[in-house]
């Protein structure tokens, strides 16, 4: 019984989570790429070519296995979290670009995501190698993730007034829904995290750290402005767990894989207020200097 439950009650709480965001979209950010392309091209091949090699090598170093690695390989696949445009707000970054950077996101995920998870099961369950590139799967993920936020677009460019209303609303009952989805998979696996919970929280930590140093640090290497850079490692640090643990658990059928998108769901956090803190003290040392000069 608590398992349909838990079958039924996941999907449904990140269609909502994918709807509020669809609520925060139009075409329009899907085509501001175009204003930002150099910090858009580099934000995205941080995200989904380097982050999962050095996800990867994290989960070589602290010997995680099965499906613990797997199922931290599938949350650094997924696209960035709701709440990468708070924090990015919080520090001065350019919250437009890190609102493109997740409808772009979310959209290649469908197809990046399936690939990643089929990696890690060659890797690291060898016997179900090929389950990554199952044309079911990359059915089931758009499901979970583009219907839900495209009906969201469309409700908000044909009730415009009504979506700007709820759009708060939304935002709120979209992290108490993030908190319980977290609270069950941790529920349903709370032997797993016991017995690994130090090596989940250390990776989790450290590859939360590194997010949003290379996150900054890259697109600043390539003269990216600096509120773009923000924004780039806000997207990349933070990371959407719910949707990381609806796959493992409703796509893959594997409870335990939804873990580890758990303990960083709730960890990403530290690192995010302190990389926040930093940036925006940041941001305020540099305006000062900046009209100085003008």
């Amino acid at each position: 019984m608590g398992s349909t439950i838990f079958a039924v009650f996941l999907p449904l709480a990140l269609a909502l989570v994918m709807f509020g965001l669809g609520l925060t979209l139009t075409v329009d950010d899907f085509a501001r790429v175009l204003r930002y392309p150099k910090a858009a091209v580099i934000a995205l091949v941080c995200q989904m070519v380097l982050l999962p090699a050095i996800c990867l090598g994290l989960v070589y170093l602290f010997r995680l296995e099965g499906a613990l690695a797997v199922g931290m390989m599938l949350l650094v696949a997924a696209p960035g979290g709701p709440s990468a445009n708070l924090f990015s707000h919080i520090a001065g970054g350019n919250v437009a670009l890190n609102i493109t950077l997740t409808a772009i996101n979310s959209v290649l995920a469908v197809f990046t995501l399936p690939l990643v998870v089929s990696l890690a099961y060659t890797l690291f369950m060898e016997q179900d190698a090929a389950i990554g590139l199952r044309p079911d799967k990359f059915v089931q993920v758009f499901a979970i993730v583009l219907v839900p936020a495209a009906i969201g677009m469309w409700v908000h460019r044909r009730f415009t007034a009504w979506a700007d209303r709820m759009r708060k609303n939304v935002k709120i009952v979209s992290a108490v829904v993030l908190l319980l989805v977290v609270v069950a998979a941790v529920g349903r696996e709370f032997d797993t995290l016991t017995e690994n919970i130090g090596k989940l929280a250390t990776i989790s930590l450290v590859l939360s750290t590194l997010s949003f140093v290379i996150g900054y640090t890259v697109p600043r290497l390539f003269l990216v402005d600096a509120d773009q850079a923000i924004a780039s490692a806000m997207e990349i640090g933070i990371h959407n767990g719910a949707l990381a643990i609806a796959v493992a658990s409703t796509v893959l059928h594997n409870s335990a894989m939804a873990v580890p998108p758990a303990v960083y769901g709730v960890l990403m956090n530290i690192p995010a207020a302190i990389a926040a803190y930093l940036l925006a003290r940041r941001v305020r040392g540099a305006r000062p200097a900046e009209l100085a000069s003008t």
